[in-house]
């Protein structure tokens, strides 16, 4: 036996794999709905700046799910506690991005030291200690599904009712407040829906890789499309592409599931780029080509007159 073959069958075991498949079918599901969540979502994320905010509302939602799990209580429901005081904080304390930023840098040590705390205090299992930090994929039980799918219902009607005003606020802030638009309302109401976000991927990915769901998607979409429509629905198919392999990857493996889920998101990411890349050339030299074939010799490299 080679030592790859050593390492492979180390880390990878797929007997039975039908079977252990049954047992993960919650979080099948839920990270279905989190992908969809998190695709959506990734695109105001991108558009706003965001990636920052994302990583110190994680920081509060992981010392909520510590607190809840300490004190015995539903981790989803201290994760989403957690999250919604970060996101409002962020919010109201920070309308400008030098302010934002200065907020969410206060946050984020306070929320992780929190956190470390509670679970420096809870005397149980340590795999719990770890898959809030890192993820699990049995973790999902029936209640916490339930818990998931209704926040995650929440979050998409929210989305539906201020998708068109929030891109324009998103895309061009200055001119959609001179024509009426509440800016400053849509982005604290996109903080609290962010934070809602930011819970129900701390359940499936933990809170130190929330980014991976809610950043590069979003970030792999804009690579190759800058198209209204386009671009939402590549972010789902990324997001949903990633969770769902990362779990399928993980139950067969003796590795946490974090790690599947960031590799195959940053892969679709660098395709995207090199994708994005390798087309923008095109379109230059394709340009370039346009513009030299419209000159005429001698004309001092002016383009010729139709």
């Amino acid at each position: 036996m080679t030592v790859a073959e050593g390492i492979w069958q180390q880390i990878f075991n797929f007997d039975n794999y039908g079977e252990l498949l049954a047992l993960v079918r919650n979080s099948l599901i839920a990270g279905a709905a989190l992908g969809l969540v998190g695709g959506l979502v990734g695109v105001f994320v991108i558009m706003r700046d965001l990636p920052f905010a994302v990583h110190g509302i994680s920081e509060l939602s992981f010392a909520g799910a510590s607190a809840a799990l300490l004190l015995g209580a539903n981790i989803v429901a201290g994760s989403i506690v957690g999250s919604l005081i970060a996101a409002g904080a962020i919010g109201l304390l920070g309308s400008r991005a030098r302010d934002r930023n200065a907020v969410i840098g206060t946050l984020m040590p306070f929320g992780l030291g929190l956190g470390v705390l509670f679970l420096a205090l809870y005397k149980g299992r340590a795999a719990n200690k770890f898959g809030i930090l890192t993820g699990q994929i049995v973790a999902v039980d029936t209640p916490q599904m339930s818990w998931l799918l209704g926040t995650s219902a929440v979050v998409l009607v929210a989305l539906a009712v201020m998708w068109r005003p929030l891109a324009f606020a998103s895309a061009d802030p200055e001119v959609a407040e001179a024509r009426g638009v509440p800016t400053r309302a849509l982005s604290f109401a996109f903080m609290i829906v962010l934070g809602l976000a930011v819970a129900l991927s701390v359940q499936i990915v933990g809170a130190l890789l929330v980014l991976t769901l809610l950043v590069t998607p979003a970030a792999a979409a804009a690579r190759i499309t800058a198209s209204p429509v386009l671009l939402p629905v590549l972010s789902m198919i990324f997001a949903m592409a990633s969770i769902e392999g990362g779990i399928l990857l993980a139950l067969g493996s003796s590795i946490p599931i974090s790690p599947y889920v960031t590799t195959i998101s940053f892969t679709i990411y660098i395709v995207c780029r090199l994708a994005g890349t390798h087309r923008t050339r095109r379109w230059n030299g394709y340009s370039s080509s346009a513009v030299v074939g419209r000159v005429r010799p001698g004309s001092g490299g002016a383009p010729a007159r139709r």
